[in-house]
């Protein structure tokens, strides 16, 4: 808890840029890889230099704090609650790399107020020096995932070389286009870029074909290997442990990519605070 309180004061004392990108991750369906690749990610991007929250929103199997390796004794769901401030249940993982603990609970989103929503962007603005919140939301295409693919500023969908997972990927790009000009795919488990490339360009035929003004974009893929699946079974994040083997040079090639195409389409005047962010997500409820 001292580690946890120091390194606050150290958000605190950054100044605020109020720039901070939101993407949302997400898949058609389950078992692709989708929390693994998240944690991954914002690890990768916070070793490139950036400051990092990681927002668990998986609701019905938030799990990010294991893969971590670190104990979360309360989440938002708290916060909601009132039963905590949100600077009480940020858990810090590295200097400048900050996990937001959801719930398991499916209640989550219900419990909300006038009063709460300015009490919450008040309490959240020591983080509004982020430059990046990966938000890791559930698989499918429910309320809760549409309502992150809505007000996010980009949208990873992730499939695997399988034809019920690319259906559903389909199926979601097809959804996250009501509020996406531009979507990125990634292919995970794949056996070589070949293939990646195949998967991609047969999804990408069809959105063009169903879909009116659609930009689909393969951010990158990740080759199956034992070493992904090791780290997913037993909750580590590779690129920290593995940071010179192929899929963490995959990944680390995803996330500059990722940064420089998002360096590209900043909106100055919006309003890019965590707490706006998060009063947009729980209006809708």
């Amino acid at each position: 808890m001292k580690n946890q309180a120091a390194n606050l004061e150290l958000l605190l004392e950054t100044p605020k840029t109020s720039n901070t990108k939101f993407i949302t991750i997400t898949s058609g369906k389950g078992g692709v890889g989708k929390s693994t690749f998240s944690a991954n990610l914002a690890y990768k991007l916070w070793q490139l230099g950036f400051k990092v929250g990681i927002f668990d929103a998986d609701i019905g199997l938030a799990n990010l704090d294991i893969m971590f390796g670190v104990r979360c004794e309360k989440n938002l769901l708290h916060v909601l609650k009132n039963q905590a401030k949100l600077r009480d249940i940020i858990m810090p993982i590295e200097r400048n790399l900050y996990l937001i603990p959801g719930d398991s609970g499916t209640d989550i989103f219900r419990y909300k107020s006038e009063f709460m929503f300015e009490s919450l962007i008040e309490d959240s603005a020591f983080l509004d020096s982020l430059d990046f919140v990966i938000i890791d939301t559930g698989a499918g295409i429910g309320e809760y995932t549409q309502t992150f693919l809505k007000n996010s500023d980009e949208a990873i969908v992730i499939t695997i070389p399988d034809p019920a997972a690319i259906t559903d990927a389909y199926a979601t790009i097809k959804l996250a286009a009501n509020f996406k000009e531009r979507i990125f795919m990634l292919i995970n488990m794949t056996k070589n870029h070949s293939e990646a490339q195949m998967i991609f360009q047969k999804v990408q035929k069809i959105a063009q074909a169903n879909i009116h003004n659609i930009q689909l974009e393969c951010i990158g893929e990740l080759t199956k290997t034992t070493l992904i699946n090791h780290y997913s079974k037993n909750r580590g994040i590779f690129v920290k442990e593995e940071p010179n083997s192929a899929p963490s040079m995959e990944i680390e090639e995803i996330a500059r990519k990722l940064a420089k195409k998002m360096e590209r389409n900043v909106l100055v005047q919006e309003d890019k605070r965590f707490g706006k962010f998060l009063k947009k997500i729980l209006g809708h409820f």
